[in-house]
């Protein structure tokens, strides 16, 4: 049976999350931490961040090799997958140079476990954006972990450890 449809609002939310009105920009780095064996879930992911704010950029750089069925997991959890030839660490970076001097976005999130982005999170901080950084273990960056103003450390289990 078919239910009439008495208001928008009561299937529509208004208003996700408790944001604070801050806007965040996610970057994740695909082919260092979309991997078997993370178990990395973007949902989770997309979850943790919008304890933080709300994600107003979304975007999944992957390499040539990433599979059509990745590709549309990316998709169907509300990112932009970003595919790109050879490495995508340069074209991260610049997406992530772009997102620091946008006057609309508050915080910058890259999920990476790489120190090579060791400057970029320095330069968002100096440009009065607050960082995050999230990674799994093994190889999770120390210094990274340490320049960010939160790091999540994502656990087999799927649950966050925050430091």
């Amino acid at each position: 049976m078919r239910q009439k449809l008495n208001s928008f609002k009561e299937y529509i939310p208004l208003v996700r999350g408790n944001s604070d009105g801050k806007n965040v920009g996610l970057l994740v780095d695909g082919p260092n931490m979309l991997r078997k064996e993370f178990g990395v879930n973007l949902d989770t992911v997309r979850e943790i961040i919008e304890e933080y704010g709300s994600i107003r950029v979304g975007k999944v750089f992957l390499n040539q090799y990433a599979s059509d069925k990745l590709i549309e997991a990316v998709v169907n959890q509300g990112f932009s997958p970003i595919v790109v030839a050879g490495e995508t660490d340069v074209h991260l970076a610049v997406e992530a140079f772009e997102l620091i001097h946008n006057p609309n976005i508050d915080i910058i999130a890259i999920m990476t476990r790489d120190v090579d982005f060791f400057p970029l999170i320095n330069i968002a901080k100096e440009n009065g954006k607050k960082t995050i950084v999230i990674g799994a273990e093994p190889g999770f960056s120390v210094a990274l972990q340490k320049s960010a103003d939160s790091a999540i450390v994502l656990t087999h289990s799927r649950s966050p450890a925050p430091h």
